[in-house]
């Protein structure tokens, strides 16, 4: 089982090409104060390397939602 308290940090990475969206984890310790992530990954839906950015990973999943009284 994974630890719940650690210092790693889910992102979302978006292609520049094809909007495809991968996820990974970051340490946000080593990352404090740097800008935002950018790689050059493999796009398997344009079929070459493409430059992916990190965004905020805001689509719901994580967050907890009040229950309706």
């Amino acid at each position: 089982m994974a630890k719940k308290n650690t210092k790693r940090k889910l992102i979302g990475l978006v292609s520049q090409l094809t909007n495809h969206r991968i996820y990974t984890t970051i340490n946000t310790q080593q990352r404090n104060g740097l800008g935002k992530l950018t790689l050059k990954k493999y796009d398997p839906i344009a079929r070459k390397h493409a430059t992916y950015e990190e965004t905020k990973k805001n689509l719901g999943r994580n967050e907890v939602k009040a229950r309706k009284s």
